[in-house]
């Protein structure tokens, strides 16, 4: 009978409930951690994924050497706003335009105009990537803190708890020290995939942003032959 008892009270259900309040508290504030952390990783697999779609359906598409004014118009009539390297073009090719029909401008004004603004929709398309992945690296670096705190917080309690008794057995310190180290365990849980999640968004956003400089610099040289 003792022994289905401890059983009983060794539950990972039990230990969470008979924790103390702070260490429930923390272990609360880092489930709802890595849910906030589960829903933006699902949000940046989508984001980045269509960014690299619609990155390579573009450059299919104008390297295929068509004419650059229907390109335009193609990409300014759909229903969905250009993102990347389409947003980079239409912003580039826009000011170009737009400069070029003013006879009094320089060509060098009108390629630093096309350069500066394919430059802001470049910064505005890599914030727009960026986001959320602060949050990630942040889950991944404090949760296993926040985690280690509960656990310490939890052990202090359960030694306090023990100094009253004339004799500590283990089946007295082992419940307190195990609803401690959960807390390091939810805190790991929480941690480990925001920072795989972290290091690949991380990576793919780099590789993204390689390929709008690499594109920003090919189709300034175009417009340059083409001016």
């Amino acid at each position: 009978m003792n022994a289905v008892n401890v059983t009983t009270d060794m539950s990972i259900f039990s230990l969470i409930t008979g924790a103390s309040l702070p260490v429930q508290l923390v272990m609360l504030a880092l489930l709802i951690t890595s849910l906030f952390s589960w829903w933006y990783i699902f949000i940046k697999v989508v984001t980045i994924k269509r960014a690299e779609t619609d990155a390579e359906s573009f450059e299919n598409a104008f390297w295929t050497g068509g004419d650059l004014n229907k390109l335009y118009e193609g990409i300014t009539a759909g229903r969905r706003k250009p993102q990347g390297t389409a947003a980079i073009f239409e912003a580039g090719f826009k000011e170009y335009a737009r400069n070029k029909q003013q006879s009094k401008i320089e060509i060098s004004d009108v390629m630093e105009g096309a350069r500066r603004a394919m430059r802001a929709t470049y910064n505005r398309e890599i914030d727009d990537l960026d986001a959320h992945l602060p949050f990630l690296a942040s889950v991944g670096s404090v949760s296993p803190y926040v985690g280690l705190f509960g656990t310490v917080w939890g052990i202090m309690h359960a030694f306090l708890g023990l100094a009253n008794t004339g004799q500590a057995t283990l089946s007295q310190v082992a419940p307190g020290i195990a609803e401690a180290l959960i807390a390091t365990a939810i805190g790991l849980f929480a941690a480990i995939p925001a920072v795989i999640a972290y290091n690949r968004f991380a990576s793919s956003v780099d590789r993204l942003s390689v390929r709008y400089e690499s594109f920003m610099e090919e189709f300034t040289n175009i417009l340059q032959r083409k001016s």
